[in-house]
């Protein structure tokens, strides 16, 4: 008995004629991130299913199913016992491989889906004699066809029969890579995390800037930073990080912007580095955590003000969500106690007692020219610190 696994890629199959560009991503990625961290794998894709085997029959499945779980554009994925098209074979391979879990279940139903039309039985006879068989080794069973606690699906294919348990679900979306390349601007906070993990989630590989300023802000701020990134990665795989030192130009903007525009500049500033660095890793948008309303920096008039800094579309997946909302997810993908780690990121420093929150374009503008130095901003860009994060 031979274990594999069936992998479902659910939306992909809406995509008509370049379905099989998007497959291409899905399996690429799928095969580099079980490479870098269990091993090699063989993929032989028929009728809406990829058939993943390992070529080392040693390797750590329970962690290869952990990984393509939360792989973004992975529906579903079943852990499968191969066998022969036989009957008998198929009735004893589902006893073997499904005992376990038929022994603790109450309830159960077998489902068949026949491939090969030329097995000589019928998907209903498939059903009666499979079920038969396990009702004969398991007499606390009973039959729901509506909602048992295990379903034994028996797959009837081309070259093999598969019998598989429940269905694990996966993390859904597009494959990574599939919708271009964003550039996240990446806090210490809640938010921005979660805008960078749903841009992911449809099909954007990213890349991320991160602002420091010590010695205002301390190094475990920016390992936060890293710990944040790589929870986003268990889903996006690879993460391209860019640590831009901020410090020189927050104490100029202090010295030389308004006190109630000091966000608002060190928000734009921002987004003037960070479109440079996305530009030279060819990003097309950036995407940001904001969300309207939630601090003066993100009233309708300060998000205006800027992005009229941005050399590049914004995506701000958050941006009609409540804070609550956004705890949710964050929660979900585990990012949330990391979050609220007592390290302070940039967006903290010399914040204004009373901040602008209905500024204009032109005092904007008008606020940043006093504070801005071409030479701090392309030594802050020039010099930004590069790390990938996996």
């Amino acid at each position: 008995m031979k274990e594999i696994i069936l992998l479902k890629d659910g939306e992909l199959a809406l995509k008509g004629l370049n379905r099989r560009t998007f497959e291409d991503i899905l399996i690429k990625n799928i095969r580099t991130r079980l490479r870098h961290s269990v091993g090699e794998f063989k993929f032989i894709r028929a009728q809406s299913t990829t058939v993943i085997e390992p070529v080392d029959e040693s390797v750590d499945f329970e962690k290869a199913v952990d990984i393509i779980q939360h792989i973004f554009g992975v529906v579903g994925i079943s852990r499968a016992a191969q066998c022969e098209k036989n009957i008998e074979i198929i009735k004893q391979t589902a006893l073997e491989y499904l005992g376990d879990d038929l022994a603790f279940a109450r309830t159960f139903k077998v489902d068949a889906k026949r491939s090969d039309k030329k097995f000589p039985m019928t998907s209903p006879e498939i059903c009666n004699e499979v079920g038969g068989f396990l009702l004969s080794k398991f007499h606390h069973l009973k039959v729901d066809v509506h909602n048992p606690d295990i379903k034994v699906t028996v797959e009837i294919r081309d070259n093999h029969a598969f019998v598989h348990g429940n269905q694990l679900k996966g993390a859904g979306g597009m494959p990574t890579g599939s919708g271009g390349n964003a550039c996240v601007l990446i806090s210490g906070g809640i938010d921005s995390p979660v805008a960078a993990w749903m841009m992911a989630k449809r099909g954007l590989k990213l890349t991320a800037v991160h602002f420091a300023s010590p010695p205002y802000t301390s190094q475990r701020a920016e390992m936060k930073v890293h710990e944040l990134l790589k929870k986003v990665a268990k889903y996006s795989g690879r993460i391209d990080l860019y640590t831009v030192h901020f410090t020189e130009l927050q104490e100029r903007i202090r010295d030389n912007s308004p006190e109630d525009m000091f966000t608002i500049t060190m928000r734009r500033l921002m987004m003037k580095i960070a479109s440079e660095i996305a530009e030279r890793n060819d990003c097309n948008a950036l995407i940001t955590g904001e969300s309207v309303g939630q601090v003066a920096s993100q009233t309708m008039w300060a998000l205006r003000c800027t992005d009229d800094a941005a050399q590049l579309p914004v995506f701000r997946p958050c941006i009609g969500m409540d804070k609550n909302e956004i705890i949710e997810i964050s929660r979900k993908i585990d990012t949330f106690d990391i979050s609220i780690e007592p390290y302070e990121d940039c967006c903290t420093v010399f914040t204004p007692k009373h901040p602008k929150t209905k500024p204009t374009v032109e005092m904007a503008r008008t606020a940043e020219a006093a504070a801005w130095d071409d030479e701090l901003v392309k030594t802050a860009i020039d010099s930004a610190v590069h790390t990938a994060i996996f």
